[in-house]
């Protein structure tokens, strides 16, 4: 699990907006965006190219 003062000062790289856990904590969710970050080995990948789009709510 991610320390909490990490996820305190973590932003979106995109739009600069807040990303938080995700429930299965694998990765941060900027809500904004749409986009999932990917938590490898603890480390956020806090890559645009690499982050995946959300479904869309059904």
């Amino acid at each position: 699990m991610l320390n909490q003062q990490l996820l305190d000062i973590l932003a979106c790289p995109q739009c600069k907006g807040p990303v938080k856990l995700n429930d299965q904590e694998n990765g941060l969710i900027c809500e904004n965006c749409r986009l999932l970050y990917e938590v490898r080995d603890e480390i956020p990948i806090m890559l645009i190219d690499e982050a995946k789009p959300l479904q869309e709510p059904k």
